[in-house]
């Protein structure tokens, strides 16, 4: 990416600063897009420090976009709502923002920026009850929330705008991913980010159910790994991917596993929420061949130095 030109939407959230900070140290020159700068005011001090460009802008603003995109070799799309539950509790709010906040984009590039690759980052609940494990790319898609929904709605017109207007662009369906840059007050997604904050203040790790639903736990270097992979590879153009490890942990180890490398917190037993139960997807874990086959990427981070390394930011964090 040396030299090249990148735009992250969403570029100072939790996945969008991670990826932002690791392109500009691979030297590519780096728009980030927020709709706020003061809400992540120490994220993007962090940032400008790396040399990289913050603009303020909602991804429903048109005239914002076609600003933004303008000139660049890659874009990444990680802005947006995010949350199973909160797309549930007010699902227009998810459209209005995920959906015609992408349409305004596709818009943008097809205005002033055709030859730029855009890179979307989609979501392992598109899937829904999968059902079988590992889970490859090919299986129906048959999600349990507005959020997953309107995820599958984007890539549609991902690829009418391809076949129409020969917009490039390829989808990492990423699975759950944790690691330092997300703040304890983000709730709403995250459940590893979120028991690590927990575990440090030395509180109750909420387990829903039994605990036994195996999920796949990525960390957010190896993302940010597959998405620069995506926006460099030709091969990409078009194609959906499964971004995680290929192994499944079942929550209640993982929670375990949290408090023993904190040293605090302690687990807890509940029942679902309503709502959480109702759109619980149960076991889910890639089959990631297809990424590894055709972009030649592969996760680097194992569960157990992940956490150690995530738990240790926070940590650190905290004490300053």
């Amino acid at each position: 990416m040396s030299g090249r030109r990148a735009l992250v939407l969403g570029g100072l959230g939790f996945i969008g600063s991670n990826l932002t900070a690791r392109l500009a140290s691979a030297g590519a020159q780096v728009t980030a897009v927020t709709p706020s700068r003061a809400r992540y005011a120490e994220t993007a001090a962090d940032l400008e420090a790396l040399r990289v460009r913050i603009v303020e802008g909602d991804l429903r603003d048109a005239a914002a976009m076609r600003a933004v995109v303008e000139g660049q070799d890659v874009v990444y799309h990680a802005a947006g709502r995010s949350g199973a539950v909160a797309s549930m509790e007010d699902p227009l709010a998810d459209l209005d923002v995920n959906v015609r906040g992408t349409l305004v984009l596709l818009e943008a590039l097809r205005a002033v920026n055709r030859d730029a690759k855009l890179v979307f980052v989609g979501s392992r609940l598109e899937y829904g009850r999968a059902g079988e494990t590992p889970t490859a790319e090919e299986h129906d898609v048959d999600p349990l929330c507005a959020y997953a929904v309107h995820k599958l709605a984007i890539q549609q017109y991902l690829r009418l705008y391809a076949h129409l207007f020969d917009l490039r662009y390829a989808v990492a369906r990423v699975t759950n991913p944790y690691g330092p840059g997300q703040p304890s007050s983000r709730t709403a997604y995250g459940v590893v980010n979120r028991m690590i904050h927990l575990a440090l203040e030395n509180g109750a790790l909420t387990i829903y159910g039994d605990g036994r639903q195996r999920r796949d736990y990525i960390y957010v270097d190896d993302v940010s790994d597959a998405l620069m992979a995506l926006g460099e590879s030709a091969r990409s153009d078009g194609r959906v991917y499964n971004v995680g490890t290929g192994v499944g942990t079942p929550i209640r180890e993982m929670a375990a596993a949290i408090t023993r490398i904190a040293g605090a917190g302690r687990i807890a037993a509940a029942d679902w929420p309503a709502l959480a139960q109702q759109i619980e997807t149960g076991d889910f874990v890639p089959d990631i061949s297809r990424i590894e086959r055709e972009v030649g990427w592969r996760p680097r981070v194992a569960l157990e130095d992940g956490l150690s390394r995530t738990v240790a930011f926070y940590r650190a964090h905290i004490a300053s």
